[in-house]
């Protein structure tokens, strides 16, 4: 087992293990115990009470965080000519055709991004093994294919995010950077969770939201009161 460093331990004896913070509370301690030399993003992992294995408890969708993400998102816009204009307006970083599918069967797939329009959803299809497992396939779900493709580029560079149970039953996102005030941290966290009570699946029984931990890149994770949102 790997020995902890002493800004690791530091930060470790910050957190009371036996506590559940506020979100208020949470969002200043994930501040004071992040010690990295970048702008550590803030995530957060929330376990909720559904088997994501039967469709009727998959727990998937958007959100738009009020204060964004901090990260700086690139998009890819693969549209027809006609929408060009509009997807580069909206702050598109990459925008075509068939020029990036070419692109992206030679395996690239440097964005973050991907949102096209349906009547090229069938030139993506062949392209679901690269795609696919990089999380960069468009969803009518997510809003990334759509006929509006300006506010879809426009939301996801506003802090518009999608988010989706794993298998564990664990939905994980960035929900911004340290260098975010707490107030704007708990902003963020509070819109994601309210977001999930909101998509609670009638088939889920029990208790829904079982556990929330946040962290930053690097540093322990510690456990919220999901009951402050």
């Amino acid at each position: 087992m790997a020995k902890l460093t002493k800004k690791q331990k530091e930060a470790s004896a910050k957190i009371d293990r036996d506590k559940m913070y506020s979100i208020e509370e949470g969002a200043a301690l994930v501040k004071d115990i992040t010690n990295v030399k970048f702008d550590a993003s803030v995530d957060l992992a929330i376990r909720l009470g559904v088997d994501p294995r039967k469709a009727n408890q998959m727990v998937r969708g958007v959100v738009t965080l009020p204060h964004g993400t901090g990260k700086d998102v690139k998009v890819l816009a693969l549209v027809t000519p006609d929408k060009e204009a509009e997807a580069t307006e909206a702050g598109a970083d990459f925008v075509g055709l068939d020029e990036y599918l070419d692109k992206i069967k030679g395996g690239w797939t440097d964005v973050d991004v991907i949102i096209t329009m349906p009547s090229v959803m069938g030139k993506l299809g062949p392209l679901g093994r690269v795609l696919g497992p990089r999380g960069l396939m468009p969803n009518p779900k997510t809003g990334t294919v759509t006929m509006d493709v300006a506010k879809a580029v426009s939301d996801v560079k506003a802090g518009k995010i999608d988010f989706k149970v794993d298998k564990t039953g664990i939905v994980h996102a960035a929900i911004g950077k340290v260098s975010f005030s707490a107030d704007k941290i708990a902003d963020n966290a509070k819109e994601l969770i309210d977001t999930l009570i909101k998509m609670k699946p009638a088939a889920a029984k029990g208790v829904y939201m079982k556990s929330v931990f946040m962290s930053s890149t690097m540093s322990p994770s510690l456990q919220l009161d999901p009951k402050t949102v």
